[in-house]
């Protein structure tokens, strides 16, 4: 009996250098130290304004920021939350149909959050849910000291109006406060950066899906001490229109908006093992059942088939899965504002580190 558990052990000991041969080729990655520290962004927020609130009713949100995110909002007075869908780079969509257990009013608060890299930020929506007389009458109500105003309202138009054109537009009004625009033919709003006291400035890219007439409306709706104010545009969009508005002169600061303009920041080979199929751990059984079938005699050679039986599948599938290992690739880009995004390629894509991208649908196209 010893002599049968000697053999045994012998056997096993003799099949464990055959587990042993796959071995994993650590991911060739090329990393950003600051890749994970960077905080997400909200750059705007809107809804789409209601009637009545009542079951049934949709509010219909966008949400604009880092992309790559996990994006919820909370409705004061709703029974659940509401998980956004991003239906392109940094833009985060959702539609929140009231139920009759709810109790949301005109004045219910909405906050969003916006989840990258295990960080979050909030942003609380700045305007009413329901549309009504009450925002017209404060918004023509000039006649308090504290109520923001627009001076101008300018662009500087574009030849074409088709996707990666850009609109700059300018306001100049109160200092210190925010300024948003919202094009007749686009989803949502934009912020434009204060680049002087007073003095707002930003460039708007055509988006895909946008669909801008040359007379489209324009408002600028700028926003301080609890208060706004909304302008029209009173210019074209296409460039020659009547009047730029802006003195060709003056060069201010401006923030570039480009949802989808990133810059590859690392190119990862990641390995991939095969699966053993049940051919190769047969196979190998087969094969060290006979060289175990060779080793002594009596239950002495009963014990070392078994065993080689054993270690031969294992081994078997093991080196079947080295033999169906193959590589992916992973290209990891970083937007302007700081966020980033990893897509994956079955095949080398070809990119390399430091190559400037746009990001359509999942698939990098060169800029």
């Amino acid at each position: 009996m010893a002599t049968t558990r000697q053999t045994l052990a012998a056997a096993v000991v003799a099949a464990l250098p055959l587990l042993t041969m796959t071995v994993t080729t650590p991911a060739q990655a090329q990393e950003h130290p600051r890749a994970q520290r960077l905080a997400p962004r909200i750059e705007g927020f809107n809804v789409d304004e209601v009637r009545r609130l009542e079951p049934g009713t949709e509010l219909n949100f966008d949400l604009y920021g880092t992309p790559g995110g996990y994006a919820t909002l909370r409705i004061d007075g709703a029974t659940r939350n509401l998980t956004m869908t991003e239906t392109s780079p940094g833009t985060y969509q959702g539609t929140y149909t009231i139920g009759t257990h709810d109790r949301i009013n005109p004045g219910s608060a909405v906050t969003a959050n916006l989840r990258v890299n295990n960080m979050v930020t909030t942003r609380l929506l700045a305007e009413s849910i329901v549309r009504g007389p009450g925002r017209d009458d404060d918004r023509n109500d000039r006649t308090a000291s504290n109520m923001p105003h627009v001076d101008r309202f300018d662009v500087r138009g574009s030849d074409d109006l088709g996707p990666g054109n850009e609109l700059k537009f300018t306001v100049r009004g109160t200092p210190g406060a925010k300024v948003e625009v919202q094009i007749a033919g686009t989803r949502g709003i934009f912020f434009l950066p204060e680049v002087r006291p007073g003095e707002y400035s930003g460039l708007y890219t055509i988006r895909r899906n946008d669909h801008i007439a040359p007379d489209a409306p324009v408002t600028a709706t700028i926003r301080a001490n609890g208060r706004y104010s909304v302008a029209t545009l009173g210019q074209p969009l296409m460039a020659g229109g009547n009047g730029q508005g802006i003195n060709p002169n003056s060069q201010p600061r401006v923030a570039r908006y480009c949802t989808n303009c990133a810059t590859v920041e690392a190119v990862n080979v990641v390995q991939v093992s095969g699966d053993g199929s049940y051919l190769g751990t047969g196979a190998g059984a087969v094969v060290g059942g006979l060289l175990g079938n060779q080793v002594g005699s009596g239950s002495g050679r009963t014990a070392a088939t078994v065993a080689g039986a054993v270690g031969g599948a294992l081994a078997g599938r093991e080196i079947e899965r080295n033999a169906h290992a193959g590589q992916r690739y992973e290209v990891v880009v970083r937007y302007p504002n700081g966020a980033t995004q990893t897509i994956p390629y079955e095949n080398n894509p070809g990119f390399r580190v430091g190559d400037r991208v746009k990001v359509n649908d999942g698939v990098l196209i060169r800029d």
